[in-house]
């Protein structure tokens, strides 16, 4: 691992632990020619199936485009960022899980809105409505009836 600071090659590994639920191996790193500390952290690159719309085209799976909705969803609701980045992690290893190569945008749909239904139930109706396209008070009354149950 190349330093950052000094561009020399010579670094050494000073502890190494799991983070992420061992999705990532985060690494403090101290480089022998200028002495600075630095932190890496080493993640597995595993593919992620492409995205088959509902209009027929077909896109990359997007982490940032999948986050921002959760992110939406959830916003100003008290859910840490730890639990969002493990629920995430189980979604896309459901989906990798699969071993296909282009799954239904539908499928990714419902796995997120199990996912907030699971994290916050505030948030879970706010992607549904968005989501499923509610048109009126009614369906919301719909889906929180079916909260209830």
């Amino acid at each position: 691992m190349y330093c950052p600071f000094c561009n020399i090659k010579d670094t050494k590994v000073i502890d190494s632990r799991l983070v992420s639920d061992g999705a990532q191996v985060r690494r403090r790193r101290h480089c022998n020619e200028c002495g600075e500390r630095f932190t890496t952290f080493e993640t597995a690159l595993l593919l992620m199936p492409h995205l088959i719309k509902s209009d027929g085209r077909r896109e990359l799976f997007n982490d940032k485009k999948l986050l921002g909705g959760i992110n939406r969803a959830l916003e100003k609701r008290p859910v840490s960022i730890e639990d969002i980045e493990t629920e995430v992690n189980k979604l896309k290893s459901k989906i990798r899980a699969t071993g296909e190569r282009e799954v239904d945008a539908k499928i990714v749909g419902e796995l997120v809105m199990e996912l907030l239904k699971r994290l916050d139930k505030i948030a879970y109706i706010r992607f549904a409505s968005v989501y499923r396209s509610f048109k009126d008070v009614k369906e919301f009354g719909e889906e929180i009836a079916k909260l209830n149950k």
